[in-house]
């Protein structure tokens, strides 16, 4: 059973990515490359989950950037995919050159639920009960907002309806509630 958005939280430091990433391909190994991919461009684009589950091989093969329809909003967007495209071409390598990017055994795409199921394995081994298919568009957001400190462009980029909706959905008001309460001395 899928965990609820607001449980769900970003990865915050590199020592938790990495571990992470180790745990997907311990967990995993027959289809770990399939994984960790999944896991990359999640939090390198901020993509949806049942939007990066149907992403075609001919449409990230050494392509900075792509347009797609998004499935939530039916809004279009452009993701880019500058860093990570050694790491698509790397797993594309053995690869046909079309395709479904993560392919079921079963044939067609992995579902959504084969994808949470991925990474909760994962999860499980480092005994992280914050961790769903969010993780990732949570991971890239927060990452963004860490980085460039501009909420307002996060907001548009996951087509948000307020800052306010953003902010909370990448964990910001809880972390900074939680600072100035620790911080907080009545008549100090």
């Amino acid at each position: 059973m899928t965990k609820s958005v607001e449980n769900v939280q970003p990865i915050r430091t590199l020592e938790q990515h990495v571990e992470f990433i180790e745990a997907i391909r311990k967990m995993s190994p027959k289809t770990a490359d399939r994984n960790v991919l999944l896991y990359n461009l999640g939090i390198s684009t901020g993509l949806r989950i049942g939007d990066l589950v149907k992403l075609r091989i001919e449409d990230v093969k050494g392509k900075s950037s792509l347009r797609i329809q998004e499935g939530k909003t039916k809004k279009p967007r452009t993701v880019y995919l500058d860093n990570i495209m050694a790491d698509i071409a790397d797993y594309l390598e053995n690869m046909a050159s079309e395709g479904y990017l993560f392919p079921s055994a079963k044939g067609g795409y992995i579902t959504t639920t084969q994808a949470y199921r991925a990474l909760q394995k994962a999860a499980d081994y480092l005994e992280w009960d914050w961790i769903g298919t969010h993780t990732l568009r949570k991971t890239y957001g927060y990452q963004y907002y860490k980085a460039y400190n501009n909420i307002v462009d996060l907001c548009e980029i996951f087509n948000h309806s307020s800052q306010a909706v953003t902010r909370r959905y990448i964990g910001l008001r809880e972390e900074e509630l939680g600072v100035t309460q620790r911080n907080f001395k009545p008549f100090g």
